[in-house]
């Protein structure tokens, strides 16, 4: 993700210790440096949350090479957008073009100019951060500046097919602002607009790990996913949730069932298994928010799929 505070993170993978000593002395100025020896060095280091911005990685290396390295990269959703560039001592243009055609962004021949490499590493690593930048840009919510529906899809599919893969609950819980209509027709939109962000900051304020994720899913309405968590644990959120909107005393003198800004929640729960379809916990989290609504609204209610 990107962060303009934060300064660059190189991966440089090459079973040469001189190789890596002459990069790192180049770049260490500049950069936070990691490095692998092997192709499969290389492939557990990008299994860390603390991804780098670019790949040097050499072709020639015992047991895995290059072109495999790259070619799991590829593969791999968490680590296909990260740059490579090849630093090789093969110059043949068959080569270069296989490199190119895999995925890799340049090629540098050794033995490599100390500045040319600077350069170009600085080039690459620049476009990165422009298209982090543009991606974050895309996956927000303009107005409340919480990630966006489109964000929230490309998370749960991820950790719907981690849970399923370990066995483990994943939790979902929808959320409603109460009569935000009567609020925005009776204070206006420009007030209305101040409450969605009030909401959205403190819905993401409740949030205690990282994994948490809360997104705008459309209008009023907000969703969040709770990864690893059982039934017990997503209904104790959600009832936190619902006493801090309530805790900001956010006059609504229209609401029908309190005299501020109130949400109704659902929670849904679920150990994902092979033949249920993701898109039935969101709809099972979606039918108990109606029910809270139903019973009241500014409360809480849960089921268990499965």
């Amino acid at each position: 993700m990107y962060d303009a505070e934060k300064r660059p993170h190189l991966l440089i993978v090459d079973d040469s210790a001189f190789n890596i000593s002459i990069l790192g002395e180049a770049l260490v100025g500049d950069y936070d440096l990691t490095v692998a020896k092997s192709g499969e060095e290389a492939l557990e280091a990008l299994k860390s949350d603390h991804l780098p911005d670019l790949i040097l990685l050499d072709i020639i290396m015992p047991g895995m090479d290059g072109f495999a390295v790259l070619h799991h990269i590829k593969e791999m959703e968490t680590t296909k957008d990260i740059p490579v560039i090849f630093i090789t001592a093969m110059t043949g243009e068959e080569e270069e073009a296989q490199g190119l055609a895999m995925g890799a962004v340049d090629y540098i021949t050794k033995p490599f100019s100390t500045p040319i490499v600077k350069a170009r590493v600085r080039t690459h690593v620049q476009l990165k951060r422009k298209s982090d930048m543009l991606q974050r840009l895309s996956d927000m919510d303009a107005l409340t500046g919480i990630p966006n529906r489109r964000r929230f899809d490309e998370a749960y599919e991820k950790e719907w097919r981690r849970s399923l893969r370990e066995g483990s609950p994943v939790s979902v819980i929808m959320i409603d602002i109460d009569y935000f209509k009567k609020y925005n027709d009776n204070y206006g939109h420009g007030e209305g607009d101040v409450c969605l962000r009030t909401v959205a900051h403190t819905l993401r304020g409740c949030l205690n790990r990282s994994m948490d994720f809360v997104a705008r899913y459309g209008g009023e309405e907000f969703i969040v996913l709770l990864p690893a968590t059982e039934a017990a644990g997503a209904a104790i959120m959600a009832e936190t949730m619902r006493k801090a909107i309530v805790a900001k005393q956010l006059p609504h003198a229209y609401s029908e069932c309190a005299d501020y800004v109130s949400i109704s929640l659902g929670v849904a729960t679920v150990i994902p298994v092979m033949g249920l379809e993701r898109d039935e916990l969101v709809k099972s989290a979606d039918e108990m928010l109606y029910k809270a609504k139903d019973a009241g609204r500014n409360r809480v209610e849960r089921t268990v799929l499965g």
